[in-house]
């Protein structure tokens, strides 16, 4: 039985690349010479002095040190003497420190998706931190019927407004509260949706919209099928960046909405999909 609304395709403008004009009050700017602090760290292999950082993001020294400081209590760098070693492990890390990582760019693109969704749509939103942002931007929608594997996003979305949330079960993983069993996989293709709205560990040029965990492509690939508009929503950390496993063919997404242009090779990729990228920064 397929539950949902039959509502018709949701008709994307004939272009490649927008940009978006948002508002919000978060201090952009720090956070993003924090993000540009990690994808240093990480180019250099996990850890750099600070007079090397400085050199590489063309600023002082104290900027550096002040947005070590800030980046160590969210436990993503150790300051160690004269520099930083970067604590992340080759995958996302836990739930909490994802959200802690690029918020401000998480909340616009967060902000532009649920502009997307109307009053009385049906959707799916996977575990990822950008995801449950969207949650939060979508408090004040009415009438939603909501598909997740997230107990962050059910916990949001419930009981208010007269919303219609429906949780996949099964044991839920301690490292981010998600459901990925094999019953999870089959209750969630008993829905046909009108968005599925994903995530991804990184989007390249060679293989696409990419993740580090098998149970979570799988997952994401059911909900691709089943989705009538299907968006990547991910902050540009996320741009040129490896893992091992591909979600989907790129063709299958309709959107990626992000807060920065990609760079050149991927924004040609992105075209060559078919997959229209919206700028909200």
């Amino acid at each position: 039985m397929n539950f949902g609304l039959n509502q018709p395709n949701m008709m994307l403008p004939e272009r490649h690349i927008s940009f978006v004009e948002v508002n919000v009050t978060v201090d952009i700017y720090s956070n993003h010479r924090q993000q540009e602090i990690i994808n240093a760290l990480r180019k250099a292999g996990g850890s750099l002095r600070v007079q090397a950082l400085a050199r590489e993001l063309d600023v002082t020294e104290e900027t550096v040190r002040r947005n070590l400081k800030k980046l160590a209590r969210n436990g993503i760098v150790e300051k160690v003497h004269g520099g930083a070693l970067l604590t992340e492990q080759e995958d996302e890390g836990d739930f909490r420190q994802r959200m802690a990582v690029n918020p401000a760019a998480k909340q616009v693109i967060a902000k532009h998706v649920a502009s997307l969704i109307q009053n009385g749509s049906s959707l799916f939103l996977d575990v990822g931190s950008t995801t449950s942002y969207i949650a939060d931007a979508l408090r004040g929608h009415e009438d939603l019927l909501v598909v997740t594997n997230s107990v962050s996003v059910a916990y949001k979305l419930s009981m208010r407004n007269n919303n219609r949330v429906y949780m996949a079960g099964g044991e839920l993983r301690a490292h981010d509260g998600g459901a990925f069993n094999r019953h999870a996989m089959e209750f969630a293709n008993n829905f046909k949706t009108d968005f599925a709205i994903l995530s991804a560990a990184g989007i390249n040029d060679d293989d696409g919209f990419v993740l580090f965990d098998l149970d979570e492509a799988e997952f994401s690939r059911v909900i691709i099928n089943n989705a009538r508009t299907c968006i990547i929503a991910a902050d540009s950390s996320k741009f040129q960046r490896k893992a091992p496993i591909t979600v989907c063919d790129p063709s299958k997404i309709q959107m990626l909405v992000t807060e920065r242009q990609p760079p050149a090779d991927l924004l040609a990729a992105t075209q060559k999909w078919g997959v229209e990228t919206v700028v909200t920064g």
